[in-house]
């Protein structure tokens, strides 16, 4: 139906920005290449959608005809960005073509009719409870590196958020390490829940996430809808039972080491350039006072990495997967790290001075 309206470049681009990523390059369904547009009084909402996951913003705008359409979203994007006035102004007719006018610049681009475009969840129903931005966002960032990318075990293709007794867990999981994170919240009566969030999803929102102000949290059955700064994501959950996380967690270590994480995270960046592709391990001696990080690959060589460490108890030689050993370092914020060890059989753990820790499961010792 007929949409006329004027916006600023930066508004309406500022939009597009926040929508624009779920959009699939390669879908077979013209729709999702779309980007929905719902002119109203006094602004536009902005909507794209893959069928898992979704994400509405609104823009201020000035309405002289409200109605509806769907444009090409990465192409309206890539005009809109080029164009050089501050103001720009959309015209659709009631064959869903746009005629976009900016200064000196004419565009006119097919759209597609609303009525194809996929219905977007209402928020408000299901479970509410809210959280800080950035709690959630720093939360994501510290676990969900570890979530597997592996398809047929698909209940770990995103992050578990389980939501009870005044606790919120993220935890994500590969098989072979885990990050958990926890944080204090309040939790209204009758809020709790557990679900896995998508792997999609979980990017979107750490994308959306900011620095202040809160995120509501609507979750139904297979769905969950999160509300932030005037933005709305909708996603579907991953349906399945998150395998019990607590288990594979060593209960106690023999030793405790003590590491700066800086110091770490370049010693292994260093060594793992020689880790062997085939192996894709590096071995950490630790002896008194000194932690030896060593890697090996036949015929092209080695590399040692020695650090001076506080440590009194035993020898333990320990391999591990160089990447999966830096990815909790690189995303964490602290200067020291703690690393417990039980032997070089048993899974290693890393923990911060903060409700996190991070359980590596160690590599055969060639």
């Amino acid at each position: 139906m007929p949409v006329k309206l004027k916006v600023t470049k930066e508004a309406i681009l500022d939009g597009l920005q926040r929508v624009q990523n779920v959009v699939s390059t390669r879908t077979t369904l013209p729709i999702l290449s779309n980007v929905l547009i719902q002119a109203s009084d006094g602004g536009v909402n902005l909507t794209t959608t893959d069928l898992d996951v979704g994400v509405r913003c609104r823009v201020e705008a000035e309405v002289a005809k409200p109605g509806s359409t769907t444009l090409p979203a990465r192409k309206l994007f890539s005009i809109l960005k080029e164009v050089p006035a501050a103001e720009i102004e959309i015209e659709v007719d009631d064959r869903n073509a746009a005629s976009i006018r900016c200064g000196s610049s004419f565009y006119k681009i097919m759209g597609l009719p609303e009525e194809e475009f996929p219905r977007f969840p209402e928020s408000g129903a299901g479970k509410a409870l809210k959280i800080e931005q950035s709690v959630l966002r720093d939360m994501l960032k510290k676990t969900a590196y570890a979530v597997s990318n592996d398809e047929t075990r698909y209940v770990l293709n995103g992050v578990f958020m389980g939501i009870k007794g005044d606790k919120l867990t993220v935890v994500a999981t590969d098989g072979r390490r885990l990050a958990l994170m926890e944080h204090d919240i309040e939790i209204p009566k009758g809020a709790e829940a557990e679900l896995i969030l998508p792997t999609k999803a979980v990017v979107e929102l750490e994308r959306l996430l900011a620095d202040k102000g809160d995120v509501k949290l609507f979750i139904g059955e297979n769905q969950i809808v999160l509300e932030l700064d005037g933005t709305t994501l909708a996603s579907k959950l991953i349906e399945g039972t998150y395998p019990n996380f607590r288990q594979v967690i060593p209960s106690e270590a023999k030793e405790r080491i003590t590491l700066e994480r800086e110091l770490l995270l370049a010693a292994l960046r260093r060594a793992s350039i020689l880790a062997s592709e085939k192996s894709q391990s590096v071995k950490l001696n630790f002896a008194k006072n000194t932690l030896t990080i060593t890697a090996t690959t036949p015929e092209v060589g080695e590399a040692k990495e020695t650090m001076s460490i506080n440590y009194k108890g035993k020898e333990i030689t320990i391999a591990f997967n160089p990447q999966y050993m830096m990815d909790p370092l690189r995303n964490l914020d602290a200067d020291e790290v703690f690393v417990e060890l039980t032997d070089e059989l048993s899974p290693g753990v890393i923990k911060v001075n903060a409700p996190f820790l991070y359980v590596l499961m160690p590599m055969r010792l060639s």
